[in-house]
């Protein structure tokens, strides 16, 4: 019997543009099924009922919960055609740790540079820049961040790539000025064909984000 996968999604969303990724990456078919999180589905109230947020991916009627998790799930599920993670256990535990800083270091500033004003805005702005250099300086001069392999921590942070041309017009920075190697390496990963069909185009970001501002009540 054929895998049935379902992806609940939000297509602004850079957590399930990872999902999306990894799917594509391993040529696995899923059912895409666009959520509005301002009126949650009863589906997605009943496949994450602690979170209640996407993505969520339903493999088979069950559940797999936030999407670094959703990642190393298909890795682990479909082992066909290159690994997200490395064999190494010190090589996959450093991985696991740059995914988890994207997570937690990343995301935040991200939400005051388009969010905030003043003060608050310059503070996420910065925080972001550093940031970026801290996984610039990871990268270094390798083709993925994990070699020459596209992975796990490429999948984590190349979602935010099509935020950054908005994230640069509501902060007034150029993210290439500071960090040119994290550009080039987001340009690489947009060549494969995973990430192109993945991503929505930045500029329909840009359009979405006064959009979401007014439904959030920030003006």
């Amino acid at each position: 019997m054929a895998d049935e996968v379902i992806l609940l999604d939000y297509w602004p969303s850079m957590f399930g543009m990872r999902t999306r990724v990894a799917l594509e990456e391993k040529n696995i078919k899923f059912d895409y099924r666009e959520q509005d999180l301002f009126n949650k589905s009863p589906i997605l109230l009943e496949m994450n009922p602690v979170h209640k947020k996407i993505p969520v991916l339903i493999h088979n009627g069950k559940p797999v919960c936030e999407s670094l998790i959703q990642v190393e799930y298909i890795d682990e599920t479909w082992p066909g055609g290159n690994p997200f993670l490395p064999s190494d256990p010190y090589q996959r535990a450093q991985a696991k740790f740059w995914g988890d800083f994207i997570d937690k270091k990343v995301y935040g500033p991200t939400r005051l540079i388009w969010g905030a004003k003043g003060e608050e805005q310059e503070a996420g702005t910065k925080e972001f820049i550093e940031m970026l250099k801290m996984l610039e300086s990871e990268l270094g001069d390798k083709t993925y961040f994990g070699g020459e392999t596209f992975g796990y921590v490429d999948i984590a942070m190349i979602g935010f790539y099509c935020w950054f041309d908005v994230l640069e017009k509501c902060g007034n920075f150029s993210i290439e000025a500071e960090c040119p190697k994290l550009i080039a390496w987001a340009k690489r990963c947009m060549k494969r064909e995973s990430v192109a069909k993945s991503l929505p185009d930045s500029d329909k970001i840009t359009k979405f984000v006064p959009e979401l501002k007014k439904k959030i009540g920030i003006e």
